[in-house]
């Protein structure tokens, strides 16, 4: 699902709220907080696919945003910045903790939905995963932040650190991959 991209916050809210906060304004903080946790939990759910390590994630990532207010510099929006600390820590987090395989739990069937259309989208859902795991990781977070996520290539290359160039690359390389691996899912070309 194609999310709508990062919140509709101006580049100056923010950064107006991030003055106060390096200031020790704990209304301010409130107010970055309640304006982008559920995007932070999301994109560390996402890289994770734990939802409790991602709100552990999330609080971790508003805790050095409080704590390293003060050094924050207006280079690049806070977003971004939050994006790119978000995802640090998720990645941390993943090479600490290689799970050996996620618990597959089969998603509810929709009663109105064909048996087995549920079950090739299922076994497709499970397909995606295991291609975008087989990804290199660079790959991976590329896709998963432009495509899943709904960034933009700009901001996805910030959060990556990576031109925008080097992310189209990132992208191309892994649409080809994913075209590869999934190529038994394509629809029949008609005769």
């Amino acid at each position: 699902m194609m999310g709508k991209g990062p919140e509709a916050s101006t580049p100056a809210d923010d950064d107006s709220l991030m003055r106060r906060i390096a200031g020790g304004d704990e209304a301010a903080f409130a107010l970055l907080m309640d304006r982008h946790l559920a995007r932070a939990v999301a994109l560390a759910r996402r890289v994770t696919g734990s939802p409790a390590i991602a709100e552990e994630i999330a609080q971790e990532a508003f805790l050095r945003v409080w704590t390293r207010a003060a050094d924050w510099q207006p280079q690049a929006r806070v977003s971004t910045w939050l994006w790119r600390i978000v995802m640090n820590l998720a990645l941390d987090q993943m090479r600490r903790r290689r799970p050996a395989a996620l618990d597959e739990v089969p998603e509810p069937v929709d009663p109105g939905e064909d048996p087995e259309a549920a079950a090739l989208r299922n076994a497709l859902g499970r397909a995606l995963e295991a291609a975008l795991a087989g990804l290199p990781e660079r790959q991976a977070q590329a896709v998963r932040l432009c495509l899943v996520d709904g960034f933009s290539q700009a901001e996805a290359s910030a959060v990556l650190e990576v031109s925008e160039g080097a992310l189209e690359s990132l992208l191309v390389r892994a649409r080809r991959s994913l075209r590869s691996s999934l190529s038994a899912y394509a629809p029949a070309e008609a005769s």
